[in-house]
């Protein structure tokens, strides 16, 4: 009996510090940030304010042709910061979109603590921005989130429809995912933060469309199809055949970026 009341204690003790430090485990920031101006001219460094009294920083990408199609903003995963998502601002860039590649709270030497709550007011602020840009169409706003990411632009959706929703590698909660990772955890119990997509995107009115990699080790491809399921039309789903969450084909690669270049071509044509 001692030895198993010592054996409770022990996982008493890993579960206890799990809880403590658990968003230490899930937003994972990078806070290095190169100076923009010579990394890649014509990218613009911005600030703006969020409702809680933070500054954020970001960057605005403008469209490299001569006509801009729209204005997509990149909601970026739980790892890194702005700088990891270059390739991809670049890749809509040239077809025609503006980028604003926006950094959360604590992540890329901006100030704050990450959490659900603290995401979605920088979310807000972000788009709060982008209507004080003359070129900005609103008709033409396109939400791209990744992983974490799509939680983020899912919740703004639901406050600010876009014209246009891309999910890349959505789970359908936080506690679903952590649950295929943490299997010996009462991970629905434990998280503070929840992130409820499976049940967010049911209220969603836009267009949307779903990618995901089919060997995607850290959100099981079943989970970005309940999401389709659930999805209203107009809908598309994408899935990259031996791609794992990570890869460069589900962060930036070409078919990535021609297909959803392809599906708003025709949302904002009317053929979607």
């Amino acid at each position: 009996m001692k030895g198993l009341a010592l054996v409770v204690l022990a996982a008493l003790a890993v579960v206890g510090l799990i809880w403590i430090s658990q968003r230490r485990l899930i937003y994972l920031p990078t806070q290095d940030v190169p100076d923009i101006a010579v990394v890649l001219p014509g990218i613009e460094e911005v600030t703006y304010p969020t409702e809680d009294g933070l500054t954020l920083a970001a960057w605005f990408m403008p469209a490299t042709r001569e006509e801009t199609t729209g204005t997509v903003v990149v909601f970026n995963g739980n790892a890194g910061n702005r700088v990891n998502r270059l390739p991809l601002a670049e890749a809509f860039a040239r077809r025609g979109y503006a980028v604003l590649l926006v950094d959360y709270r604590g992540y890329g030497g901006n100030p704050g603590r990450p959490s659900e709550e603290g995401l979605g007011a920088d979310a807000r602020a972000a788009v709060a921005y982008l209507k004080t840009r003359s070129e900005f169409d609103s008709d033409r706003l396109v939400y791209f989130g990744e992983s974490l990411g799509a939680a983020v632009a899912l919740g703004l959706a639901d406050h600010q429809e876009p014209a246009v929703l891309v999910l890349r590698s959505p789970f359908t909660s936080l506690p679903d995912v952590a649950s295929t990772h943490y299997p010996f955890l009462p991970t629905s119990l434990l998280l503070w933060d929840r992130y409820p997509n499976l049940a967010t995107i049911q209220g969603v009115d836009a267009p949307v469309m779903i990618v995901a990699g089919s060997d995607d080790s850290i959100v099981p491809i079943e989970q970005s199809k309940k999401l389709f399921d659930a999805s209203p039309e107009p809908k598309r789903l994408l899935v990259i055949d031996g791609a794992d969450h990570n890869d460069f084909a589900l962060t930036a690669g070409d078919r990535l970026v021609d297909e959803v270049a392809a599906f708003l071509d025709d949302v904002f044509s009317g053929n979607g």
